[in-house]
């Protein structure tokens, strides 16, 4: 290998330019490429009864295992099986209820031959995506998606760049097809992540992080502002709940209410706190998601908020500090 001469800016720029023009080009005329062979992949996929098994070598396998992944999380089952690793036992994971998604520009691959004459006496049907239509991996397959690329961004037209690339986009082409005609929601696509923040906007819900039991500030509409005010700092919500007699929440009192309270009428020691109190404060159902308790107390300005169930008990409360602390927000 030859020294590298010193790269200037200006040529680091035009290289990536180069690459950049050339794979766009590629995308664009694959796009012009798309008919009735890709239609027929969308709908085999859909009429699935199995999984798609996406298989492939080298750098198209990094690409096979990035396609694989995002069909599970769009709603396709399916999983990614090296071929190298497929002709020496993993071939296993494959049924005729299946399809098989291999992946190869060049289509010859030795190992994916072997795993293609093995799935076809199964009945499992084949999708090819590959860049050589006349290839045997092409010939075999029920179906062959043409990823034929003019060149690759490398500049001694060698290195898996361009073709990568346009394999890549057939492959999330399929899968979001495939999302839409599922009709695949916001929902269904944070069930597939609940360990991200999606996930966690979406599926955590009230009773999820609400405080409840001991936690819970409360006193009585007969209870002393000075009772009140320790109950709160001991709980540390900014907020005590006032209960009536049948234990049912009539009113919060809050810091505002302390303030508004002491401006009123001064000395606060002998006054009950249903004197002070705010009356009926929002609050919401403990299987409503967390996201929508967060909407509703930004839009009302409020810090905390009761959760009630339906007869109007009450089961809990929140904090915005609450919704901090689980990522909702």
């Amino acid at each position: 290998m030859t020294p590298t001469p010193h790269a200037t800016p200006e040529s680091i720029r035009a290289s990536a330019q180069r690459s950049f023009d050339i794979e766009i080009a590629a995308l664009q005329a694959l796009q012009g490429r798309l008919d009735d062979t890709f239609v027929q992949a969308v709908q085999l996929v859909l009429s699935c009864q199995g999984r798609v098994v996406v298989t492939g070598l080298g750098k198209s396998g990094h690409i096979a295992r990035k396609i694989a992944a995002t069909f599970a999380s769009t709603g396709t089952p399916a999983f990614f099986m090296h071929a190298a690793e497929a002709i020496h036992g993993d071939l296993g994971m494959l049924t005729g209820e299946d399809i098989l998604l291999a992946v190869s520009y060049s289509g010859s691959a030795q190992e994916l031959i072997t795993i293609l004459s093995v799935a076809k006496r199964m009945g499992t049907r084949i999708i090819a995506m590959t860049g050589n239509a006349d290839s045997e991996l092409a010939r075999n397959a029920d179906l062959a998606l043409d990823a034929a690329v003019a060149q690759e961004a490398c500049p001694l037209n060698l290195a898996p760049t361009t073709s990568t690339t346009a394999a890549l986009v057939l492959g999330d082409a399929i899968a979001v097809a495939c999302l839409e005609a599922r009709g695949f929601s916001q929902e269904d696509f944070a069930r597939s992540h609940p360990g991200g923040a999606l996930g966690r906007r979406l599926l955590t819900t009230v009773r999820d992080i609400m405080r409840q039991g001991v936690a819970l500030p409360v006193v009585t509409e007969q209870s002393l502002i000075p009772d009140a005010l320790t109950e709160m700092t001991s709980k540390g919500m900014g907020m005590t709940i006032v209960l009536d007699a049948q234990r049912r929440p009539t009113g919060i009192f809050t810091d505002g209410d302390l303030r508004r309270v002491i401006a009123r009428y001064g000395d606060i020691r002998t006054l009950h706190v249903a004197q002070g109190m705010s009356h009926h404060p929002k609050s919401i159902h403990p299987d409503a998601s967390a996201i929508e308790a967060a909407t509703l107390m930004d839009a009302h300005k409020l810090n905390q908020m009761l959760v009630l169930d339906a007869d109007g008990l009450l089961l809990g409360a929140l904090h915005m500090h609450d919704l901090l602390a689980a990522k909702v927000i």
